[in-house]
């Protein structure tokens, strides 16, 4: 009985010893030098790989008691890449959690909905998360486009308008399959589906929402343009949308001229008819939503009335009657 009782009284103070070494490991930062370390988590590298960094740089003076720390509350498949920096000393637990947070270095940027592939290049740029031109250069990649399932359709429309905290080592590649798979977690099998009792591909969707992205002021008149291309596409008649023969010249000015309607591009929606052949423009998700679920109206028309709004008929003498009203004094094209 007497040697039982020193077996559990030894096990029970090796145990205390463990916790407590457990505990001054992980809050007691190690005593040494004040400085400052940088250490660069790689995306999917794995967390062993990531230890042996925090230790060789003098992160932590402990590779297993910071494995099974990090293993026990099933933080090690939680770790964020990207860069980060350590002011030494510093506590275990401080570093294990910063990784799980992501609270390394980033670029706080806000991609706004309706913005080109171009227009993303340049803000990128000059927020400077990256260089516009090895930007464009590896979103038209055949690898990029392969890598993301895009290669048949291109990577405009697919990046996705939302804001983004983007590691200071985040290569052009990162960027992109980023801001892609967030597309993807988005469009869900439920947009899916409608997209397929609509008779539309996904591409179809992106395309039309992109279209609806430009010609919507207001967030409430999106499912009504959407409709209005809707009803458009189901009778034939030419989508007539401004937005697209602008994406299909070069050099736009700013100022859509009548003889632009005229332009040979395949983005001419005053020539062809049906979708131009991809999206014109990265749409958000009410346009996305709106191209899936249009409003139950007949209408055909609609025209800018100066404020952001339209006037949508169902009639071509209804739509001359507002053109003629909301038109009267400006020079441009007539909207549709």
């Amino acid at each position: 009985m007497r040697k039982f009782l020193l077996t559990v009284l030894f096990l029970s103070l090796s145990l205390l010893l463990f916790l407590i070494s457990i505990f001054v490991f992980l809050y007691m930062p190690a005593q040494q030098k004040r400085h400052v370390v940088e250490v660069k988590v790689d995306r999917g590298e794995s967390f062993s790989s990531v230890v042996n960094k925090l230790k060789d740089r003098g992160v932590i003076p402990s590779e297993r008691f910071f494995t099974f720390w990090a293993r026990l509350w099933a933080l090690d498949k939680k770790i964020h890449w990207g860069v980060y920096r350590f002011d030494l000393p510093i506590a275990p637990r401080e570093v294990l959690d910063r990784m799980v947070l992501g609270r390394g270095l980033f670029h706080r940027i806000t991609i706004p909905e309706g913005l080109a592939l171009s227009e993303i290049a340049d803000l990128l740029g000059r927020e400077g998360a990256t260089d516009e031109e090895k930007f464009l250069k590896e979103a038209r990649s055949t690898e990029i486009l392969s890598l993301l399932g895009l290669e048949d359709n291109g990577i405009e429309g697919y990046l996705f308008p939302d804001t983004y905290y983007f590691p200071v080592s985040a290569t052009e590649r990162d960027i992109l399959t980023a801001m892609v798979e967030q597309f993807q977690e988005i469009f869900t099998p439920m947009m899916e589906r409608q997209a397929k009792k609509l008779g539309l591909s996904r591409h179809e969707v992106v395309t039309l929402a992109s279209l609806v992205e430009k010609e919507a002021g207001v967030e409430t008149e999106r499912p009504l343009v959407s409709a209005v291309f809707h009803n458009r596409l189901k009778r034939n008649i030419p989508l007539q949308s401004d937005p697209t023969v602008i994406y299909g010249l070069e050099g736009f000015t700013g100022k859509l001229r009548r003889k632009d309607l005229q332009n040979p591009s395949p983005y001419n929606t005053y020539l062809i008819r049906g979708l131009p052949p991809g999206p014109i423009c990265n749409p958000g998700l009410s346009s996305l939503r709106a191209a899936l679920f249009p409003a139950h109206v007949s209408y055909l028309y609609f025209v800018s009335k100066n404020d952001g709004t339209h006037f949508f008929s169902e009639t071509i003498r209804e739509h001359n009657r507002a053109v003629n009203i909301y038109q009267r004094n400006r020079k441009q094209p007539k909207r549709h």
